[in-house]
């Protein structure tokens, strides 16, 4: 009985630690992996860092930040999202108007997925990959996907065995056998996650390594090439490191959730 949950638990894992290695070995994701240049790091602003440490939808909730706190949108914390000053000073802040709608109000869960896929948005992704200092889209997501498979291939085969062990009712040498066999893909597919951790991690990441160092030099006091002596810029700064988390107001926090 065994034996037949025994076939699938394999087939998973060695076709998805295949992909896996095929996904790692196809692509060159990081050509500029080099210590970032200067004329990189002149433009790398708060919506670049933001793009580095969270994506798309950090940039999104970066721009939510920066236009409610100066009075241009309200934040409600019952999840609507209203403009109350439609001139945008920037083309982010044009497309987010445009993404509003013509009422000037909307769910702010809506608007951060229909920003977060804006071309302009998506623009500030392509040009930090093609500096090196972002991972290209297609690679994050292949290597992500190939990723979850090879985790779900270690789970599914966990939940074989003990379906194995439960249902197929062995006496005590066929349950040793069944754990014996079981092991194999549960090491395949475990060790190939833990050595992922090393060589593939990396590839998910929004930053590339030389993105990561342009990172940890934004968390340093100074920053951008000064120090930050404007309370707002200091709060739109670690909101773009770390997220909506950092706003202490509790009420935009809320807003921003939803």
């Amino acid at each position: 009985m065994w034996l037949l949950l025994l076939i699938p638990a394999c087939l998973a894992a060695v076709l998805s630690c295949l992909r896996l290695v095929r996904v790692a070995a196809t692509f060159n994701p990081f050509p500029h992996d080099a210590a970032a240049r200067p004329d990189q790091l002149a433009g790398v602003g708060l919506y670049e860092t933001a793009y580095l440490a969270g994506g798309p939808t950090r940039v999104v909730d970066l721009v939510l930040v920066l236009m409610a706190g100066r009075g241009r949108l309200h934040l409600a914390h019952t999840g609507w999202t209203t403009v109350v000053d439609p001139q945008g000073r920037s083309r982010l802040e044009r497309a987010l108007i445009g993404s509003v709608g013509r009422d000037g109000q909307c769910r702010t869960a809506q608007l951060r997925t229909v920003l977060a896929g804006h071309p302009t948005v998506r623009e500030i992704g392509e040009r930090l990959a093609a500096a090196g200092l972002a991972t290209p889209e297609p690679v994050r997501e292949s290597t992500s996907l190939a990723l979850r498979q090879v985790r779900t291939a270690f789970l599914s085969g966990l939940a074989l065995l003990v379906a194995a062990l439960v249902l197929g009712t062995p006496g005590a040498g066929d349950a040793g056998a069944a754990l014996a066999w079981f092991s194999l893909p549960l090491i395949l597919t475990g060790g190939t996650l833990l050595m992922a951790r090393v060589d593939v991690r990396p590839y998910t990441r929004w930053a590339a390594p030389a993105g990561q160092r342009v990172l940890h030099a934004a968390a340093l006091p100074r920053q951008y090439g000064g120090p930050v002596d404007d309370a707002e810029r200091e709060l739109l700064t670690a909101v773009a490191m770390v997220g909506p988390q950092a706003v202490p107001d509790a009420r935009l926090r809320a807003a921003l959730r939803h």
